[in-house]
């Protein structure tokens, strides 16, 4: 696998901890150059410092997705470093779910800066590059909740669905540049995400059930890297993996 992945240059948002962090590591042992961007340096610094030390490539730049200026600076850094950028992996997400009747309106304003214009500020960071490069692919984070909408998932739902749209969006509108874009749609995985649940309730029942039947971050991790190895001439544009044990 890795002779497709080996010395190229991706970046990776939300990659503090969880499935960002998974891909990191999986990517870096592969012999990619890893770009790492995350609100916590300093967890961001230490994985950049962790890869260096198993003889990998990495950088780590403090980036807040919502801040467009930021994330651009993110993927300047990418190509000032190691010339290029071949990968983005829009990765960092928040998952406060509440039913609606609650009305969390703060959650849902925060959801969709982070899980929708986090990604659009990617994506436009990114693709000045790629044209430029003639090829790149960009790989963007959905979920299971981005195809059906369960109880307290009704805003989190919206803006996956948001980022399955979008991307698939610019999918088409990114073929003469030799660009590939990817949807990745995690089911449960064992995750901080369900740290950012402020209703009491709505966490222990996500909890109890994640920790039952969820996989681990690193599965995530597998499914980027064999999206990322295929051929050039292969676009894999959207892949949904579950525990085998998920109905959900």
């Amino acid at each position: 696998m890795n002779h497709t992945i080996e010395g190229k240059v991706i970046v990776i948002t939300g990659a503090s901890s969880g499935m960002g962090e998974a891909a990191a590591k999986h990517l870096a042992q592969l012999g990619a150059a890893i770009v790492l961007g995350a609100r916590r340096s300093d967890k961001i610094d230490k994985l950049a410092r962790e890869i260096q030390a198993s003889g990998g490539k990495a950088l780590a730049v403090a980036t807040d997705v919502t801040k467009r200026d930021q994330v651009k600076k993110l993927v300047d850094a990418a190509v000032e470093k190691f010339g290029r950028v071949d990968v983005l992996l829009n990765n960092a997400g928040i998952m406060p779910l509440s039913p609606m009747d609650r009305l969390k309106v703060d959650e849902w304003d925060k959801m969709i800066d982070v899980n929708i214009k986090g990604v659009l500020n990617g994506i436009a960071a990114a693709l000045p590059h790629m044209k430029e490069q003639k090829s790149g692919h960009i790989i963007n984070t959905a979920s299971v909740a981005g195809h059906k909408i369960f109880g307290g998932s009704v805003v989190y739902s919206a803006t996956k669905f948001a980022v399955r749209a979008l991307s698939e969006g610019l999918r088409m509108e990114v073929k003469p540049y030799n660009i590939r874009t990817t949807i990745v749609s995690p089911g449960a995985v064992k995750t901080e995400l369900l740290e950012h649940i402020s209703e009491a309730d709505v966490q222990q029942a996500n909890q109890d059930y994640v920790g039952a039947v969820g996989l681990s971050a690193d599965s995530f991790a597998r499914v980027v890297a064999f999206v990322i190895s295929q051929p050039e001439d292969m676009d894999i544009n959207e892949i949904i993996f579950r525990p085998t044990s998920q109905e959900l």
